[in-house]
């Protein structure tokens, strides 16, 4: 497959003084990849994060990504639910190994699908998110070291690609509607737009 690698790369960078490190934030719909030393956030709600780096180089990065519904009786894998994942899979493992990574040597940490947003027209989603992912990286042969998914808790992650360590902190409550309106209207935009370890808590 060819992919645009810059039509989705996250460019919101910022300094975290709590860290001590430059960080950038990856929404929905977006990825980042790096071989620099610096961290990359994300807050997730029914969207999955995956975190994949190359354990020997250090090159690694995260996307972010909820799949469309598919509302047909013959769903298959080549729906349009099934197509924006692997093309969210994709453009981050392509830029990993244009950075230098090595496919064989890739390790992934899976976050997120929790059931946060009660108001989508489907059931699930959460589920369906970590049950595709799952099976993609079991696919392509990507083991998974660490995992923090499902429940009703929306989570932040921190990825420090270096050295592979993760802090994930799960949100008890929401102050206000950012990330469900966030994850609402990046939902609507994949339905109508279809695109083809360990773990720290604190």
């Amino acid at each position: 497959m060819d992919f645009d690698l810059d039509k989705h790369f996250a460019l919101s960078t910022y300094y975290d003084r709590h860290f001590d490190v430059q960080a950038v934030k990856v929404l929905p719909g977006e990825y980042f990849a790096t071989d620099a030393d610096e961290m990359v956030v994300t807050v997730l709600g029914s969207c999955v994060s995956v975190c994949l780096r190359d354990h020997y180089s250090g090159i690694g990065g995260l996307n972010h990504f909820l799949l469309p519904h598919d509302r047909s009786a013959d769903a298959s894998p080549l729906t349009e639910s099934a197509r924006y994942g692997v093309y969210a899979m994709e453009l981050l493992i392509n830029h990993l190994l244009k950075l230098g990574a090595n496919r064989r040597r890739l390790e992934a940490k899976v976050f997120g699908g929790g059931q946060v947003i009660r108001d989508f027209t489907f059931a699930n989603v959460g589920e369906r998110n970590v049950q595709f992912v799952m099976d993609h990286l079991k696919n392509e042969g990507i083991p998974v070291v660490a995992k923090d998914v499902l429940n009703i808790y929306p989570r932040k992650v921190h990825f420090f690609p270096q050295t592979g360590r993760v802090m994930l902190k799960k949100i008890s409550s929401l102050h206000n509607r950012t990330l469900i309106d966030r994850e609402s209207r990046y939902l609507k935009q994949v339905e109508h737009k279809p695109e083809v370890g360990e773990v720290d808590l604190f």
